[in-house]
């Protein structure tokens, strides 16, 4: 795997990948705030054609923003993130998709739960997203277009875009095509 947006403080052990997200970190393009971030941290894998990836993330959501999980990526234009995304006070499963504008959508998870599973199915140019509580009963919360190209960068995501930083644990990251 390789980083893109490599983080100062990063470990692999265990099947555990840890990462301290940099302060002012975000991977966003223009829509609403009208600023265009690609600092995101995100340690991906070059995938071919249709695949599903799968990951447990777990972090210490503190600040406005603070957001951990997937990414799909294309280009600095098109990519997809997903996962948790902390916004006043609340954890919620989140989902971006990106071509050259950013969108988004968050479903409120009231009892802020320790850690949580997300899924990305890509078939052909769409892309799926699901929630988990337990890695196995998956909800599909997103689907939207994303990109024809035959392969793209598949991965974890993290970014502290108003924080300090925080500490993320993905665990049992899969792709599987």
């Amino acid at each position: 795997m390789n980083w893109y947006n490599e983080p100062k403080q990063w470990r692999e052990q265990n099947g555990q990948i840890t990462v301290t997200a940099d302060p002012d970190t975000d991977a966003w393009r223009v829509t609403l705030h009208g600023y265009t971030l690609d600092s995101a941290h995100f340690y991906y894998q070059d995938v071919r054609g249709d695949f599903t990836a799968t990951v447990s993330v777990a972090g210490q959501y503190t600040a406005l923003y603070d957001q951990a999980g997937l990414m799909v990526r294309e280009s600095e234009r098109v990519w997809m993130k997903c996962g948790i995304e902390y916004v006043d006070g609340v954890r919620n499963a989140s989902a971006v998709i990106t071509r050259d504008f950013s969108d988004w959508s968050i479903l409120p998870l009231a009892d802020a739960p320790e850690s949580v599973w997300f899924q990305v199915r890509r078939i052909g140019a769409a892309v799926e997203v699901y929630f988990s509580r337990d890695g196995a009963d998956f909800m599909l919360i997103r689907q939207g277009y994303l990109s024809k190209a035959e392969s793209l960068q598949v991965g974890l995501m993290c970014a502290a875009p108003r924080g300090q930083g925080f500490k993320t644990v993905f665990e049992s990251f899969t792709v599987v095509n």
